[in-house]
């Protein structure tokens, strides 16, 4: 074979073949870039739908806290900055829609009533927007410490409201009991309980000259007097709340005294139920 019967032919030139291959797929890449557009839109759209429905859900949220707040200062004529914490569970906004707040936790502390005040807590399920049905679950507890725990007693009459202590699980006074002329100091350690939604304080141990001695012995040594001491001490609080609220339990928790109210499932639905209760 010679180069004249194949001759040889000229190598395609490289530049030539590099702008053909690359020339060709230019129309789909324009339409993978027009399809990309769409997409960045549609992101676009989610995401100021997003932003719009938490700005929605804030202003809700602090619509709902807000009217929570300024019914209760009304109801209970507290200060108009009377500091009132309200926790919502869950999102706002369908709740609203479905008419009824799924949870709801309303705290304050030192909250006065009367003579006294305390700290409270209220919980409740389910609760109506609109006061047009039942709550679930609703309950409230009222904490007092020593200072407010005097207050509240300081209403009970003959009650040594000046030498009133906590020392867990019980509360403690001290009474002077009169003996030939001399006054007599009588300790006394005081049990609370809930009888028919009062609060009732019962003595379980007394002390004289800083010796435990028996109600048997007291009333020995004092005779009638020891009536003064050996003896229930009744404490209504009914008319310091709703008609709606009964006292289910209370105990001597460290330095407090915390009590456990059933709130009528009922509330929002009988003004008598929102009426300040009585003491018999």
């Amino acid at each position: 074979m010679t180069g004249d019967t194949h001759p040889t032919q000229p190598l395609p030139d490289p530049a030539a073949q590099w702008v053909l291959s690359s020339s060709e797929p230019a129309a789909p890449q324009k339409r993978r870039r027009r399809g990309l557009g769409w997409v960045v839109a549609a992101v676009i759209v989610v995401v100021l739908a997003v932003a719009a429905w938490f700005v929605a859900e804030a202003v809700a949220r602090n619509i709902v806290i807000d009217t929570v707040r300024q019914r209760i200062i009304a109801e209970l004529a507290l200060p108009k900055d009377q500091q009132i914490d309200v926790a919502l569970e869950g999102a706002v906004l369908p709740q609203l829609i479905g008419g009824a707040l799924t949870s709801i936790r309303i705290s304050s502390d030192d909250v006065r009533q009367g003579d006294f005040s305390a700290d409270v807590v209220v919980e409740a399920r389910d609760v109506p927007i609109r006061g047009d049905g039942e709550m679930r679950d609703a309950h409230a507890v009222v904490t007092l410490d020593e200072s407010q725990l005097r207050g509240l007693l300081s209403a009970v009459e003959d009650f040594p409201v000046e030498t009133v202590g906590i020392a867990a699980p019980d509360i403690t006074a001290s009474i002077e009991l009169s003996l030939f002329g001399a006054k007599v100091p009588v300790g006394l350690s005081l049990t609370p309980s809930a009888e028919e939604g009062e609060l009732v304080l019962t003595p379980t141990s007394i002390q004289v000259a800083g010796s435990d001695i028996t109600a048997d012995e007291l009333r020995r040594q004092f005779g009638i007097v020891s009536n003064a001491v050996l003896r229930d001490w009744p404490v209504c609080i009914a008319e310091y709340l709703p008609r709606g609220l009964t006292l289910a339990d209370v105990a001597v928790e460290g330095d407090r005294l915390r009590a456990g109210f059933d709130v009528d499932d009922r509330l929002l639905l009988d003004d008598a139920l929102l009426a300040d209760g009585t003491c018999a």
